[in-house]
C-alpha cells in the first residue's frame, strides 16, 4: 500500500505545467528508487504470469514507452507493481525535441496532447542507465520485471537514412533488452509514420530482421522484436502491416500509439494543439485496430494493447479486443500508481484472453 495516496498529490501536480510536473515526478522517482522513500509509491506485484514471445511476464500490466525516455527510473517504476516496463523512445544521438510548450492536459476528456518529439539524452546515456538499474544486476531481478527498450530515428536524419538510425539503435540496446520495440508511429517526428506504408515497412523490417539474426548469432540470444503502430490506420493498412510482421519474423505488435484525430475532444481547451492525443479518447480506435490485427494475425501472434486505459474494465476490454498484455501511460497520470494494481487484478479475475471473434 503506497504511503502517499496519489489523489493528495495530483492537485499540486495538475497545478503545474504538464511537462514540468512530469519532470518533477520522474526526478523524484529517480532519486528515491532503491531507498526507503520508494515506499511512497510502491505496491506488491499481482501474480498473473504469462509467457509471451518466449518471455515470462510476471503479470499482464506494463508501462508504455514515453514516461521514462532516458531509462533513469526502471527500478522505481517496477516497484509500482508493473509486470513489464518499456523505456525510451531512444534515438542514436541526443536531441532536444520540439519547442516548448509541447504537452497539454485535457482533463475533461482524461487525455493529453504531446508533441515532445523524442527528446532524449541519446543512446550512450540510455544504455548506461539501463545497465545501472538494480533489477538488471541479478538473475532474480531480471525475472521480476520484463524490460522493453523502444527505439527510433533522430528527427534530423533524412528519411532515406532512417534504416541506419534504427540499426544503430538496435545494436546498442540489443544486449540489454528483454524485447525491443521499433517505433514507426510517433506523429511528432516528421514523416515517421510513412514507414508504416507497404514498401517502407517491408524494407525496414527486412533490414532489422537480418541484423537481429547477426546479433543473435554473435551474442547467443534472440531478443524479440515488436513494432509499435498508430491507431489512425484503416483495415487495408492493418492487413499490409500484419503481413509484413509475419513475413519478416517479427515477434509482436504494440497497438497503438497516440492519435492525430480530435473528433472526441472538439471544443475543449487545447484540443487543436498539434501532436499526438492519448488517454480515454483513444480507447475505441485502439481497440478497433487491436481487433483487426488479431483477425489478420491469428490467435497466437503476440499483441500488446495500449491506448485509453483508465480502469480495470478498460484493461479487460483490451483482452476482449484481442490483446495479450496491456500498457498504460496517460491513465497513470490521471489515476496514479493504484491503476496498476486495479488493472492487474481485473485481468487476473478475467483470466486468459477470450476475444469474441475467435
Amino acid at each position: 500500500m503506497p504511503l502517499l495516496p496519489y489523489p493528495l498529490a495530483r492537485p499540486f501536480l495538475f497545478g503545474m505545467d504538464p511537462e514540468a510536473a512530469h519532470n518533477l515526478t520522474m526526478g523524484l522517482v529517480a532519486k528515491s528508487q532503491g531507498t526507503p522513500l520508494q515506499m511512497a509509491y510502491s505496491a506488491a506485484k499481482i501474480n498473473d504470469p504469462l509467457v509471451l514471445a518466449g518471455l515470462r511476464f510476471p503479470n499482464r500490466v506494463g508501462l508504455a514507452a514515453g514516461m521514462d525516455k532516458n531509462a533513469r527510473c526502471i527500478d522505481g517504476l517496477g516497484a509500482m507493481g508493473f509486470g513489464f516496463v518499456e523505456v525510451g523512445t531512444v534515438t542514436p544521438l541526443a536531441q532536444a525535441g520540439s519547442p516548448k510548450p509541447r504537452m497539454f492536459r485535457l482533463p475533461q476528456a482524461q487525455a493529453l496532447i504531446n508533441r515532445l518529439g523524442f527528446n532524449n539524452e541519446g543512446l550512450e546515456a540510455f544504455v548506461a542507465h539501463v545497465r545501472a538499474a538494480r533489477c538488471r544486476q541479478t538473475p532474480e531481478g531480471r525475472q521480476s520485471l520484463v524490460l522493453g527498450l523502444n527505439i527510433s530515428k533522430n528527427g534530423a536524419t533524412p528519411m532515406e537514412r532512417a534504416e541506419d538510425d534504427y540499426l544503430i539503435a538496435l545494436e546498442g540496446v540489443y544486449p540489454h533488452a528483454d524485447y525491443v520495440t521499433v517505433n514507426i508511429s510517433s506523429p511528432n517526428t516528421k514523416n515517421l509514420r510513412a514507414l508504416q506504408s507497404d514498401e517502407a515497412i517491408d524494407a525496414l523490417l527486412g533490414t532489422l530482421a537480418a541484423r537481429r539474426q547477426e546479433l543473435a548469432q554473435a551474442q547467443g540470444k534472440r531478443v524479440p522484436l515488436f513494432v509499435k503502430i498508430a491507431p489512425d490506420l484503416d483495415e487495408t493498412q492493418v492487413s499490409v502491416i500484419a503481413a509484413a510482421l509475419v513475413r519478416h519474423g517479427m515477434d509482436g505488435v504494440v497497438a497503438t500509439n497516440t492519435t492525430l484525430s480530435r473528433e472526441a475532444v472538439q471544443g475543449q481547451l487545447h484540443a487543436q494543439e498539434s501532436g499526438g492525443l492519448s488517454g480515454a479518447p483513444v480507447m475505441q480506435a485502439s481497440n478497433r485496430v487491436i481487433a483487426q490485427f488479431r483477425a489478420a494475425l491469428g490467435p497466437a501472434f503476440p499483441i500488446m494493447g495500449v491506448g485509453g486505459i483508465l480502469s480495470g474494465a478498460d484493461a479487460v476490454s483490451k483482452l476482449q479486443a484481442g490483446a495479450d498484455v496491456v500498457q498504460i501511460y496517460t491513465g497513470l497520470i490521471y489515476k496514479g500508481p493504484a491503476l496498476v494494481r486495479e488493472c492487474a487484478l481485473a485481468m487476473q479475475a478475467f483470466g486468459p484472453r477470450k476475444p469474441t471473434h475467435e
